[in-house]
C-alpha cells in the first residue's frame, strides 16, 4: 500500500510540474531536480551552496521544478533516505555534490533505472572500488585539481609571497592533486620571479579543524609562514584561526571561500581559492538532459575547455587579490597557456611532493597529528 500512494503521489507531481512549466524550454515539464545535500546545509559557502544555487538557478530560468533535502545526519543510511525520498515525491533528476555520496549512489541508482543521477567529484574508484558498474542513468563529473592547485600557488609567489605552507585534509588523491599542482605554479613562479620559496607541507589527517590543527598552524604562522593553502574542506578553521593572530594570509579551496574566511576571520586573508567549476558543470549537465543529451555510465574529467577562463572547470575566483605582480591579464595569459598545451601540468600522485619543483624547498612533515 504505501508503494502505490507513494507512486499515485509522484504521477500527481509529475503531472502538477508538466502543468506548470516555464514556456522556455518544451522539456521542462518532463522533469523534476532534486539536490540532496551531503552533510552540510546549503549555505556551507562550499559545495552545497554551490550546488544548490547553480540548480536553482538554472530551473528557474528554464521553467524546471527544483528542490533540496537535507539528510537527517552524516550517514550514507540518511542520505540514501533522502534520495528515495526525493525520487518518491516524483523528482527524476538527482544532483548530488561530494564524495560522501558514492555508498548512496551504489545503493539506489540501479534501483532507479529511470531517474538520472548527477555526482559532482565522486571518483570513479569511489564507484567502482568493490566492483559496482556504473549504470547508464549516472554522471559523475570529476576536477583537474592539479591545474587550479597550479595556479594557486603560481599566483601566491607572483603576488610577493614566498614562505608558504600547505595544509592538506587527508592525503587522498583530489587532495594531493591540489598540493601537487599548487607545488608546480609556486616553482614556476619562483623559476620566473628569481625568489628564495620554500613550503611546510602536511596533512591534518581529517577533513575539519581542530584545537591540534589550529596548533601546528600557530607554529607554522609563528615561524615565518606568511600564506597557507587550505585544502580539506573544513580544515580552513584552524589555519584561518591561527592566520587572524599573525594577520596571515590563506588560500581557499573548491569554491571561493574569500566571503567566508574573511567574512568570519579578517578582512582581506584571503588570497584566492583554487576552485572547482561546480556551477558551471551543474548548468551543463542538466542542460543536457532537457536538451535529451545526457550520456550517464561515466565519470568525466574536466579541466579547461577554453582560453576564456570563466568558462572552465578549474579556476580561480574573481575575489582574487590582483596586484601588479599578478594582474586579471596574467592570469588569462596562464590559464592561455596551460590550455594551449605550452605549460604542461603533472597529475601524478604516485611522487613525492619534493619531485614536483626545481628551485623551491619543501620540508614534508607528513600527517600532522
Amino acid at each position: 500500500m504505501k508503494k502505490i500512494i507513494a507512486l499515485v503521489l509522484a504521477m500527481v507531481m509529475v503531472l502538477s510540474f508538466a502543468a506548470c512549466g516555464n514556456e522556455g524550454n518544451e522539456n521542462a515539464g518532463d522533469y523534476a531536480v532534486a539536490m540532496v545535500t551531503d552533510y552540510g546545509d546549503i549555505t556551507d559557502q562550499s559545495f552545497n551552496q554551490t550546488t544548490y544555487e547553480a540548480c536553482k538557478e538554472f530551473c528557474e530560468a528554464e521553467g524546471v521544478n527544483f528542490s533540496y533535502f537535507k539528510p537527517a545526519s552524516d550517514s550514507d543510511e540518511d542520505r540514501i533516505a533522502q534520495i528515495e525520498n526525493a525520487i518518491d515525491q516524483g523528482y527524476n533528476v538527482v544532483v548530488l555534490p561530494g564524495f560522501a555520496f558514492a555508498n548512496a549512489i551504489i545503493a539506489t541508482a540501479d534501483n532507479y533505472p529511470e531517474v538520472k543521477f548527477v555526482a559532482l567529484d565522486v571518483s570513479e574508484f569511489d564507484l567502482t572500488g568493490n566492483g559496482w558498474t556504473i549504470p547508464e542513468n549516472v554522471y559523475s563529473a570529476v576536477y583537474q585539481e592539479e591545474i587550479s592547485g597550479y595556479f594557486a600557488g603560481y599566483a601566491a609567489v607572483k603576488l610577493g609571497y614566498t614562505e608558504l605552507g600547505y595544509c592538506g585534509g587527508m592525503a587522498v588523491p583530489a587532495v594531493l592533486r591540489f598540493g601537487y599542482g599548487f607545488l608546480q605554479g609556486a616553482d614556476a613562479a619562483a623559476v620566473e620571479t628569481g625568489a628564495d620559496v620554500s613550503v611546510v607541507w602536511g596533512y591534518a589527517n581529517q577533513f575539519y579543524g581542530d584545537a591540534d590543527v589550529t596548533a601546528v598552524m600557530d607554529t607554522w604562522y609563528g615561524e615565518g609562514t606568511e600564506l597557507v593553502f587550505a585544502c580539506g574542506g573544513g580544515v580552513y578553521t584552524s589555519v584561518a584561526e591561527a592566520a587572524a593572530k599573525v594577520d596571515g594570509k590563506v588560500i581557499g579551496v573548491d569554491v571561493d571561500q574569500a566571503a567566508i574566511i574573511d567574512g568570519l576571520y579578517g578582512e582581506g586573508m584571503t588570497v584566492t581559492s583554487a576552485m572547482k567549476g561546480l556551477a558551471p558543470t551543474v548548468k551543463t549537465v542538466l542542460a543536457r538532459i532537457l536538451a535529451g543529451e545526457f550520456e550517464g555510465g561515466v565519470v568525466e574529467n574536466l579541466g579547461l575547455v577554453s582560453e576564456n577562463s570563466e568558462e572552465n572547470y578549474v579556476q580561480l575566483p574573481a575575489s582574487t587579490q590582483w596586484s601588479d605582480g599578478f594582474t586579471e591579464d596574467d592570469y588569462n595569459a596562464l590559464v592561455a597557456a596551460i590550455y594551449n598545451g605550452e605549460i604542461v601540468v603533472n597529475n601524478d600522485i604516485e611522487i613525492a611532493p619534493a619531485d614536483n619543483c626545481t628551485v623551491i624547498t619543501v620540508e614534508d612533515l607528513g600527517n600532522i597529528k
